[in-house]
Order: structure tokens, then C-alpha cells, then sequence
């Protein structure tokens, strides 16, 4: 019997120390606003973040150094969960790249297969691109091209969402482990956290 005890703590209780670890402490507790009420993209397009859920990114006017980004962004988030209706892609491109966004979306949705309807595009002139990624208020800026490697979280009230961990300056599309580890468990999180919301707002109407 004791044999069998030892063996529980050198491996059953290490491995539910991991799994309680790993599954990180956003899982816990509401996912940390960072900016409040960051420009409304619906100011310049028929897009806008209000009642959504919305990852924001920005490609830049060279689609084609991108695509890996937008590959893996593709593969690993808007995948698993464009089927929430409240739930969107929102990419701001420069203007004149149109040509170039449909090409890439058709890809995209040849690739995986899924319904594209909530990746959407928007296309601002280059102070109003340069105006909205100003206002996540991050220790960031936009390239010569007009693009970040860093994608976001965008609340239905318009606030900057993400980690609180120092340094922290949005998701990097480049890393399929930021993406894969951090980006899923925090879009869950904040999922979570509306879907808990509406369930007791349901609950107290008569």
C-alpha cells in the first residue's frame, strides 16, 4: 500500500500542480483592462467594436510578408472561435490595398475551410490607422509599412484588454506559442466572462 501511496506523490501530485498552474490565473478572474475606450473604428468605417468581441490587428500595405501571421492567427484563433456571433476579426489595412486583403481572405478561408463572414478588413487613411493604434496607449508603434507584428483584444465597450504582466504589449502573430498559449486562454477568459454576464442578466428578468 505504500508502494502504491509513494508512487501518487512522485507522479499524480506533480502533474496536478502543473495542470493547476498551466491553466494560468486568468482563468480565475476577469481578464485585466489596460486602456479604456480606445478610438471607435466605427468612426471611420461601418466596423466598429460596440457589442463585440473583436481582435484587432494591423497587416500593413505588404500582405504577402504577412500572411504567416495571418495564417497563424487564422489557424489558432479565428478558427476555434468565429462561430460566437459576438465574436470578430477586425483588420485595419491602408487605403489601396484592397486588391491584396481579398486575395488574402480567399486564401485564408481555402486553408481552413471556415466561414470567413467575421474576418473583416477596414481600410483608413494613414493618420487614422496611425490615430487608432495610438490610442491602445501601448509602448508601441506602426512600422514604415503601416504594421504591427502584435494583434489585440478589444472589448464590447471599446477597452483595450490583455495581461497585466510587466511588458506586456499585445499578442505577437509571429509566435505560435504566445498565440497558442496565451492569446486562446485569454480570448476563453473573456468569452467566458460575457457569456457569465448574460446568463445572470437572464436570470434576474422577471
Amino acid at each position: 500500500m505504500k508502494k502504491y501511496i509513494v508512487l501518487a506523490i512522485l507522479f499524480v501530485f506533480p502533474l496536478v500542480v502543473y495542470l493547476f498552474f498551466a491553466s494560468g490565473v486568468n482563468h480565475f478572474a476577469k481578464l485585466p483592462v489596460l486602456t479604456q475606450n480606445i478610438d471607435e473604428i466605427g468612426a471611420y468605417s461601418e466596423a466598429q467594436f460596440k457589442d463585440r468581441i473583436t481582435v484587432l490587428g494591423f497587416l500593413g500595405n505588404s500582405l504577402n510578408d504577412k500572411k504567416a501571421l495571418a495564417l497563424n492567427l487564422n489557424q489558432k484563433i479565428y478558427k476555434r472561435f468565429y462561430q460566437f456571433t459576438d465574436f470578430q476579426f477586425l483588420i485595419a489595412l491602408p487605403e489601396g490595398t484592397e486588391v491584396q486583403a481579398a486575395a488574402l481572405k480567399a486564401e485564408l478561408g481555402g486553408t481552413t475551410g471556415t466561414d470567413m463572414e467575421r474576418w473583416t478588413f477596414v481600410f483608413l487613411n494613414p493618420q487614422q490607422l496611425k490615430d487608432l493604434f495610438n490610442s491602445l496607449n501601448l509602448p508601441l508603434n506602426l512600422d514604415k509599412n503601416l504594421s504591427s507584428p502584435y494583434v489585440f483584444i478589444v472589448d464590447r465597450d471599446g477597452n483595450l484588454r490583455g495581461r497585466d504582466d510587466d511588458g506586456f504589449e499585445g499578442y505577437d502573430a509571429r509566435s505560435v506559442a504566445d498565440i497558442n498559449n496565451n492569446m486562446v486562454d485569454d480570448v476563453k477568459v473573456i468569452l467566458a466572462e460575457y457569456r457569465l454576464a448574460l446568463k445572470k442578466y437572464n436570470q434576474r428578468k422577471p
